[in-house]
């Protein structure tokens, strides 16, 4: 007979409880995304507090007013944005989080426009 039993799946590891309370969440009305890591001032929500522990009879989205169940979960910060299936497509873009899709997107347009301007300079 073998001791050894295999590790329980139902308790959840503290690693993956971290990782749920960093995660953002979307209002699906107006787009708003509630961020952990900032809070919201507005309503006095500090810093840190996870969606999870937000009273769920008071609290509204700060833009349209919409309730907790019209929120849903986008994953942490720096997930990449998408679908899991068309993350391995592309150019290595796919896997980009949104923060870096930004800078490469308006990066690129300002090198072509500073290229643009340096045209002016062929005289």
């Amino acid at each position: 007979m073998n001791d050894e039993s295999p590790p329980s799946t139902n308790a959840p590891s503290s690693d993956s409880t971290r990782d749920q309370l960093s995660h953002r969440f979307e209002c699906r009305s107006c787009g708003y995304v509630y961020d952990p890591a900032e809070g919201i001032k507005k309503l006095g929500i500090a810093a840190g507090t996870a969606f999870e522990h937000l009273d769920s009879a008071n609290f509204r989205c700060p833009v349209c007013r919409v309730g907790v169940k019209g929120f849903r979960d986008i994953g942490p910060r720096d997930q990449p944005s998408g679908f899991e299936e068309n993350l391995n497509y592309g150019f290595g873009v796919n896997n980009l989080t949104p923060g870096q899709k930004n800078v490469l997107i308006f990066g690129g347009l300002a090198l072509a426009f500073a290229f643009f301007l340096s045209l002016y300079s062929l005289r």
